[in-house]
């Protein structure tokens, strides 16, 4: 993987991936949907000797945001996430975490286009918006590292579930093959639950193509 050194976390109650991201060059790391257990996470970058510069967001359900403001206040980050996830991140009715009894609203810092390239922790970073899941799901490909984290649009051999609020099916389809088109089969994808796949396998074996 070049100079990313990936780690990862499993967090919360549905079991959500939590993907640390570090700079082996410069020790810089990113932090990718922090989901509860700040306590957790910050043990997990002392022991990677890593210094966090940002935190990306796939989405913003529950499980993916739970403890994005420690995070942004123990180590005074930026928050990046998709620019049609806003009101989902902000209102603790929409992002369900109203029904944890922990009411969370999250302001980003960066708000992304869909295509745009930016750089992070010495990364050169694509957003991809894929709305389905919600309307503001998005993923991040590194191309460098043939690295995407998918968030809950893409697992291994599946789809994000698209009955709450903000889903559609024919979006997450429509998702799906603007991924599998634009990106090289070898491209290691690291899903928000689950196990990791590559874009050539969900090619040749994702039901929903």
């Amino acid at each position: 993987m070049g100079k990313l050194e990936l780690q990862q976390m499993v967090l919360g109650p549905v079991y959500t991936n939590c993907y640390f991201l570090k700079n082996k060059e410069t020790g810089e790391a990113l932090i990718v949907d922090p989901a509860d257990s700040p306590k957790r996470i910050f043990q997990k970058v002392e022991d990677m000797g890593a210094k966090p510069v940002g935190i990306l967001l796939t989405h913003g359900h529950f499980d993916h945001i739970m403890a994005v403001q420690a995070v942004k206040a123990e180590y005074q980050i930026p928050v990046y996430a998709c620019r049609q996830e806003e009101e989902m991140l902000r209102e603790p009715s929409v992002n369900m975490t109203d029904r944890m009894h922990k009411p969370c609203s999250v302001r980003p810092d960066v708000f992304l286009e869909d295509l745009q390239v930016f750089e992070a922790a010495g990364f050169s970073i694509q957003m991809l918006h894929t709305p389905g899941h919600t309307k503001g799901s998005c993923c991040y490909y590194l191309k460098d590292e043939r690295v995407l984290f998918s968030g809950d649009t893409l697992f291994c051999g599946s789809v994000g579930r698209t009955d709450f609020p903000g889903g559609s099916s024919r979006e997450i389809r429509e998702s799906l093959h603007k991924l599998l088109n634009a990106l090289p089969d070898e491209t290691n994808v690291y899903p928000g639950h689950d196990t990791s796949t590559t874009i050539g396998y969900e090619k040749r074996y994702n039901p929903f193509v």
